[in-house]
């Protein structure tokens, strides 16, 4: 039995490669698995799942360096919703646009503020949404389902945001010097609606120069 009759070669750098790349990926199953079973800072709002609300997986998960340094606020332009099951039924529509027509690997935000107040996930906590080009790999999106052209959220919603933007920086998701954007002020859209561009000019952090 002679050692060249082997089908492969053993080649350090490969090996060593493949090693880096699988304990990366057990440290952050690791880290995610954390974060489902571990007690969530005080100022984290529940959060409706995507098996709750009847998502579907994502395509492909791309993972983002944390802390990130910007909160980015959209809204869905899109007629409100007034309780959990409207919600999940608007967002499940529109994971299914995004992922089907626009050929996103998954909902394009991170996370979405009902106008029952729930926050619901979409990517979710340090994974890369498809929100703002440019700006995925270093911001959480967040989408404010409903139109805000002329209307402000409602207070319950308003206060679900903050909580989730400051849920962020408790679990270090989200650097503690966050800046806080529209999304009109990184890319060509009316994007949050006046109404709500307004009312976040008003919350920690934010600014019109990322």
């Amino acid at each position: 039995f002679m050692l060249q009759n082997l089908s492969w070669h053993y080649t350090p750098v490969t090996y060593a490669s493949k090693m880096t790349r699988a304990l990366c990926l057990l440290l952050l199953l690791c880290t995610e698995i954390s974060l489902i079973f571990a007690k969530l800072p005080d100022v984290c709002p529940p959060i409706i799942s995507k098996s709750q609300w009847g998502g579907r997986d994502s395509a492909k998960v791309q993972h983002i360096i944390i802390p990130l340094k910007y909160a980015i606020i959209h809204h869905t332009a899109t007629p409100g919703c007034s309780d959990q099951a409207a919600c999940s039924q608007k967002i499940v529509n529109m994971q299914s646009y995004h992922m089907d027509k626009l050929g996103f690997d998954d909902i394009g935000y991170n996370f979405l503020i009902g106008g029952d107040g729930n926050v619901y996930a979409g990517a979710g906590w340090h994974r890369q949404g498809a929100h703002t080009r440019g700006y995925n790999t270093k911001s959480i999106g967040i989408g404010f389902i409903g139109d805000y052209s002329s209307t402000p959220p409602s207070s319950k919603q308003i206060e679900a945001a903050k909580k989730l933007i400051e849920c962020g920086v408790a679990l270090k998701e989200l650097d503690e010097r966050y800046k806080l954007l529209g999304a009109r002020s990184v890319r060509p859209t009316e994007s949050p609606g006046t109404a709500l561009y307004r009312e976040i000019q008003n919350w920690r952090g934010f600014t019109t120069t990322p």
